[in-house]
């Protein structure tokens, strides 16, 4: 293995939420004392360390994710990480805490009287708990009277979830199948 493959995964393992290519370059220039770094050098690197972790078996690779590469474990060890995680996580969302946060992933930026028309609720205890589990965060301010404070999800959203931006939400028509669509006449 490369020296330059041995930093990248040191960065890689490191890093404690994805670091990202320009990252790897800052890194690798100014501990290396080289003068530039290519992406495609980066990006064959972390190709040459994954076929390595994948040919000799390891339960984990580098994933491209939340605009950077972070270690994360392979699918098909899914099970086993979810029931240890659950088993740590003793504190859970709850339905209110996870229909809030599904209102402001998809309706972002929005306020909280936003949310809670949406809601039909107030949503003051599941946009704190959101908050304290930094899954979303303050976006700035709304221009309308009052100046409302604005929620929008967080990196560590994207992280959570495995996506790398808001557009992979899945969508309406993800989930829809034709014996769910009603209002149209059947043949």
């Amino acid at each position: 293995m490369s020296i330059l493959q041995n930093h990248i995964q040191a960065l890689v393992f490191c890093a404690q939420s994805p670091i990202s290519i320009e990252e790897i370059q800052r890194c690798l220039q100014e501990s290396l004392g080289i003068e530039e770094v290519l992406v495609s050098d980066v990006l064959e690197a972390v190709e040459s360390i994954n076929e390595q972790l994948n040919s000799t078996g390891f339960a984990f690779q580098i994933y491209a994710i939340g605009g950077g590469y972070q270690f994360l474990s392979k699918p098909e060890y899914q099970d086993t990480v979810s029931l240890y995680l659950k088993q740590k996580s003793k504190k859970r969302l709850s339905a209110s805490a996870l229909e809030t946060l599904a209102i402001i992933a998809y309706k972002q930026p929005i306020t909280r009287s936003g949310m809670e028309q949406i809601r039909g609720v107030g949503c003051d205890y599941a946009v704190q708990r959101l908050l304290e589990k930094e899954l979303i965060e303050i976006k700035g301010k709304a221009e309308t009277i009052g100046r409302p404070v604005l929620y929008g999800t967080s990196q560590k959203f994207m992280d959570y979830f495995g996506i790398n931006h808001i557009k992979d939400l899945p969508q309406l028509k993800d989930f829809a199948t034709e014996e769910n669509i009603i209002g149209e006449v059947a043949d």
